[in-house]
């Protein structure tokens, strides 16, 4: 009997077992059909696709009684939609766990995910749009021995599709908050939380020759990682701050040097009423570590480096997303919200609020020693590379009418295609955007939205980047109680590019089921949450998905 079907029936025998003992308990879930039909097109550089339909599906089941619970979610890639990564195909129980989580301890057996501070060391998580799951299977243990300390351990091997990396990852973990073991600070308006984290990773020997001396590498069997972390909050002040280190992991990655990483984060935040302000800064050194030395896909990610660019929601604005630079980058962001009052000159009656955001991300300033199988580099700790990518963006949104709202935003980019593996001069984009939203009535909703973006970029055959040049788009959008809406756009590369983008969308909403569908086509390029990135490939054809929970 195959490993999946033992799990099902243990776990259906759980909670039949509970029911028929009076026991009750609750079974949960919820279920996701994602689909694609996708044609040829030379034009925009979509590939003729064999099958007729492409289809990426889920199901999460949850039983809960009291202090336990149990799970499992089962997927199947049949065949996986463009742009997932072809191991996924095929079909079975991916994740599956049983949880007692009890007042003083938490335990998990099975697969889960788990954050150590910022993820700096260890980050297991999952983000079902990137095709990205590196759930830990194995057991995490989570012990309160009292009010204000939480000390983890945990072991487990990744997800690595369907399959589990070789490599063995064990953690422990502590975060102790002053306040709640200090009596005398109970009350005080300064609050101090503290945390340190240990990770190490265990991975057999392998053969991999010296570049120098075309000998083995000695390679370190085990790779141990540590951070220190900081919040700091009274009144309407918060900081944060992490800092980590990696002991030498020569991998795919880096291209198997000896160099330790270290990574920084510190972010500082005020805010009131009407106004709120952020600053992050960040260096990262070598801090790709993964639990197979070997990998340098998407997988097998131990830890995770924050972003500290901003989250965009318009097309032209998240046409260059930034990926973050695990082998090296340092980079700085300013964030201002701030709300002009009603009833003033500039607020009128509504108010108006204000966005302003900029941030810069480059490369560490380093000197080169050698290849594979030594230090690799020399860097100086706040020395500035190459430019990375930079932005500066001003929002204001402002409610025109008691059914009207208008948002207007301008952002100016500096990309270096270098980060995404390929030469050429630095791209400097202007993006302009009106988004205009008319309230018809309490269940009708109209939303206008136009953007422009001009760029110094051209259109090379040999880099196929169809990003490039200058473009216009325009969006209408139709909303019905919160229940049904139709979404018609177009971008259009009118100078120095290469594509005409047109997408119609049609979703519909009852109770907990919802039903979108589109048809039009996608640009090949990069889509990025957090830093994290997968390669689109250019598609068109349909698009549809089918969401459902009970």
């Amino acid at each position: 009997m195959k490993r999946q079907h033992i799990i099902i029936i243990l776990l259906m025998g759980i909670g039949l077992s509970a029911q028929a003992q009076g026991l009750g308990g609750q079974v949960t879930g919820n279920i996701q059909l994602d689909g694609q039909i996708s044609r040829e097109d030379a034009v925009i550089g979509a590939s003729d696709v064999p099958e007729w339909l492409l289809m990426n599906a889920r199901a999460d089941i949850l039983y809960t009684n009291g202090n336990f619970s149990a799970g499992l979610r089962f997927e199947a890639y049949q065949n996986p939609m463009l742009g997932f990564n072809a191991l996924y195909k095929g079909q079975g129980i991916a994740n599956y766990f049983v949880k007692y989580g009890g007042e003083k301890i938490t335990i998990t057996a099975g697969n889960y995910y788990e954050q150590f501070g910022n993820g700096m060391i260890l980050r297991a998580y999952e983000d079902r749009y990137l095709g990205l799951d590196n759930s830990l299977m194995g057991l995490n243990i989570q012990y309160r021995p009292f009010d204000g300390v939480t000390l983890k351990a945990l072991a487990g091997k990744q997800r690595f599709y369907w399959n589990y990396g070789e490599g063995l990852v064990r953690g422990v973990d502590a975060e102790v908050s002053l306040n709640s073991i200090v009596k005398p600070w109970a009350e005080a308006s300064t609050r101090v939380t503290l945390g340190a984290g240990f990770v190490s990773k265990y991975e057999a020997d392998e053969v991999i020759a010296s570049s120098v001396t075309g000998y083995k590498l000695d390679l370190p069997l085990n790779v141990g990682a540590s951070s220190f972390r900081l919040d700091l909050t009274r009144g309407g002040w918060d900081l944060k701050a992490e800092y980590a280190m990696k002991g030498q992991d020569p991998n795919a990655m880096n291209d198997f040097i000896y160099r330790e990483g270290s990574a920084l984060f510190v972010s500082g935040t005020y805010s009131q009423k009407g106004f709120s302000a952020n600053v992050q800064a960040k260096r990262v050194e070598n801090m790709g570590f993964k639990s197979v030395r070997s990998q340098s896909g998407e997988m097998l990610y131990i830890n995770y480096i924050p972003s500290i660019t901003k989250t965009q929601t318009y097309a032209f604005l998240t046409m260059y997303p930034y990926a973050t630079q695990n082998t090296g980058e340092m980079g700085l962001q300013g964030d201002i919200m701030y709300k002009i009052k009603k009833e003033t000159l500039l607020g009128g009656k509504y108010g108006t609020d204000i966005h302003l955001n900029a941030s810069l991300i480059t490369g560490l300033d380093t000197t080169y020693v050698g290849g594979r199988g030594t230090e690799g580099y020399t860097s100086t700790y706040f020395g500035m590379g190459d430019t990375y990518y930079a932005d500066a963006s001003v929002e204001v949104a402002k409610k025109l009418s008691s059914k009207s709202k208008l948002v207007c935003t301008y952002g100016y980019q500096i990309f270096n295609p270098i980060v995404e593996g390929h030469a050429g001069e630095l791209h400097h984009n202007h993006i302009v955007v009106a988004d205009y939203t008319y309230k018809i009535n309490r269940k009708n909703v109209l939303r206008f939205e136009a953007e422009w973006m001009g760029s110094d970029s051209h259109y090379d055959a040999e880099v196929d980047d169809k990003r490039a040049g200058d473009w216009i788009m325009g969006l209408v959008e139709y909303n019905f109680a919160s229940n049904f809406f139709l979404s018609l756009s177009d971008q259009y590369a009118y100078n120095d590019g290469v594509g005409n983008y047109y997408n119609i969308s049609f979703g519909y909403t009852h109770n907990a089921t919802r039903l979108q569908l589109g048809y039009g086509k996608q640009r090949e390029g990069l889509l990025c949450i957090g830093g994290v990135c997968r390669q689109v490939p250019a598609s068109n054809g349909l698009t549809f998905t089918l969401t459902t929970s009970f």
